[in-house]
């Protein structure tokens, strides 16, 4: 036992053996790794590529004819637009080649780089968290085998997903979607990959939980794509600071650019060397920065379940409400020049026109209000499974064999949640609505955009009901809390894009909420969505007094 547990007592000092020894057992863990994770990582390459390819294939249907898809060009001109999808070059000549960068590229790159992220930390941080990795580490394992292990992990998901679509898109039989645009696509999305997932190997030596440290990686990801779209809605200089600028450059269809593969793959090298590097300068354990001392004596709220589990919570709402205040703040920057912006697009007029509101300024808003709230449903998500990782790490059996209630101690991370969405809700109004008002310099904009973004909240409550639900009776099944948002998205980013029936949007919680400023207001639509939100809950408490607790 004493053996076991010194690396945590002492600073690890640098390996001085061979290169191969301090990797050694890294193929073993790989072998391992890849085992543990062939359901997850075969769901997230088939999921990514079969939407892809499908993508693909709809677009050659819904857009046969050049001035087909001419039209759409013209009204993806936009700096809203092309914030949200990528550089006005694809539109030049928009073949469906070119209108499967433009508007697909750019998101998968990110998705590509979030799986990237979560597969680091989870087979990195995640492991010395548990107390797994040290028991690794006591067999003949070499210091950076595991780190080498995570990243190969996470290369073989984003080589067989760029693989899948360098492979897929030719055998559709689309013109303009050649074996070359298409081997050019499929590699600019698996770099992508690779460059976040070494952008993780170095957040898991900063932090010593894996929830922060994949966090820091996730608002480097954000922070990139905040900078491509800055770009591309601007001049497009600020787009070159961004890695996901440069491999939206390559104009897989268009042009067929190589070159800027290689900063990107010259980054992720130097990046996961820096890993590398960052995992010596730490004790096993820990991480490079160093826990604050908490105070000598609790609060007395943390003697509750609410108050636990709102301390527990409140990073996560923090980072939230921060990245939507800001993405609320460079949407409403937008509005007082949408007249100007889309007077001359008919398509995205008539889009808006449907919306019904008096102005493009308000019809704007409501249709980009719904995006800010898919990204609150993320965090509704990620919120709702908090507490499932408080069980696996084994956190939450000592709190319920003290006298705590299973409906009391849930009950207090699913409050705590719905608080939650209501706090991100409101710091993304706040700031789509102050920014509205200085682009518009109409005050009153600031408070019917607030309403506008808290009408989104019982819908992320019924997003927080449906995943509790899925935890409480289905907890093997965790991917599927992810449906309410992901279907949103699809529908909400995909749907304009393959002209997909309307009646697929009132499927979504997000669909039925009122398009406020451009509509009126409607409370029987949000009052039928707080008790649905309501009885998931009740269903999600008594499933989980139903089952084992690990």
């Amino acid at each position: 036992m004493t053996a076991t547990a010194a690396p945590t007592a002492r600073r690890a000092a640098p390996d001085r053996a061979a290169g191969p020894a301090v990797l050694a057992g890294t193929a073993t863990l790989l072998r391992f790794a890849l085992r543990r994770d062939r359901a997850r990582l075969a769901a997230w390459v088939l999921g990514l590529g079969l939407l892809t390819l499908a993508t693909a294939d709809s677009v050659h249907t819904v857009y046969p004819t050049a001035a087909d898809r001419a039209a759409i060009a013209r009204g993806s001109a936009g700096p809203a637009v092309l914030a949200m999808t990528g550089p006005a070059r694809y539109l030049a000549d928009y073949t469906w080649g070119a209108m499967l960068g433009h508007r697909l590229l750019g998101l998968l790159v990110v998705l590509a780089g979030l799986l990237s992220v979560l597969t680091v930390t989870r087979h990195t941080r995640a492991e010395e968290e548990s107390g797994r990795a040290e028991l690794v580490r006591s067999a003949a394992v070499g210091r950076h085998a595991q780190l080498a292990a995570a990243l190969a992990t996470a290369a073989v998901a984003d080589l067989a997903l760029g693989l899948l679509l360098a492979l897929g898109l030719p055998a559709l039989g689309v013109p303009g979607l050649g074996t070359g645009g298409a081997l050019l696509y499929g590699a600019a999305t698996a770099v992508g990959g690779l460059l976040f997932g070494a952008v993780a190997a170095v957040t898991v030596q900063v932090s010593a939980h894996a929830r922060t440290a994949s966090g820091l990686a996730l608002a480097v990801l954000g922070a990139a794509y905040a900078l491509r779209a800055a770009g591309d809605a601007g001049s497009g200089g600020l787009s070159w600071a961004s890695p996901i600028g440069w491999l939206q450059r390559c104009y897989p269809f268009v042009e067929d650019r190589w070159w800027p593969l290689l900063p990107a793959l010259a980054l992720a090298a130097v990046t996961a060397v820096a890993g590398f590097a960052l995992s010596t300068r730490r004790d096993f354990g820990a991480g490079l920065r160093a826990a604050r001392p908490g105070p000598a004596t609790g609060s007395p709220a943390l003697g509750t379940p609410l108050g636990l589990a709102l301390r527990l919570h409140r990073g996560l709402i923090g980072g939230f409400a921060a990245a939507l205040l800001l993405l609320g703040a460079m949407y409403g920057s937008l509005l007082g020049d949408a007249d100007s912006m889309l007077k001359d697009v008919d398509q995205i007029k008539e889009a808006l026109a449907r919306l019904g509101g008096h102005t493009l300024a308000d019809s704007f808003a409501a249709l980009t209000m719904l995006v800010v709230a898919v990204v609150g449903g993320v965090y509704a998500v990620l919120a709702t499974l908090r507490p499932q990782a408080e069980e696996s790490a084994g956190r939450a059996v000592p709190v319920l064999a003290a006298g705590v209630s299973r409906s009391r101690w849930l009950g207090g991370h699913l409050a705590a949640a719905l608080l939650g969405c209501t706090a991100v809700m409101l710091a993304a109004g706040t700031g789509f609505g102050l920014a509205g008002a200085l682009s518009t310099g109409d005050g009153g904009v600031f408070l019917r955009l607030v309403g506008a973004a808290l009408a989104f909240t019982p819908a992320l409550w019924v997003t927080v009901g449906f995943a509790a639900a899925v935890y409480g009776w289905l907890p093997r099944a965790l991917p599927l809390a992810w449906a309410v948002p992901a279907y949103a998205f699809v529908i909400g980013y995909l749907g304009p894009l393959l002209k997909l029936p309307a009646g697929l949007d009132g499927l979504s919680p997000f669909g039925r909420v009122p398009r406020l400023p451009a509509a009126g207001m409607d409370w029987t639509p949000l009052a039928v969505l707080t008790l649905v939100a309501a009885a998931l809950i009740a269903l999600a408490l008594a499933g989980f007094r139903r089952r084992d607790v690990e």
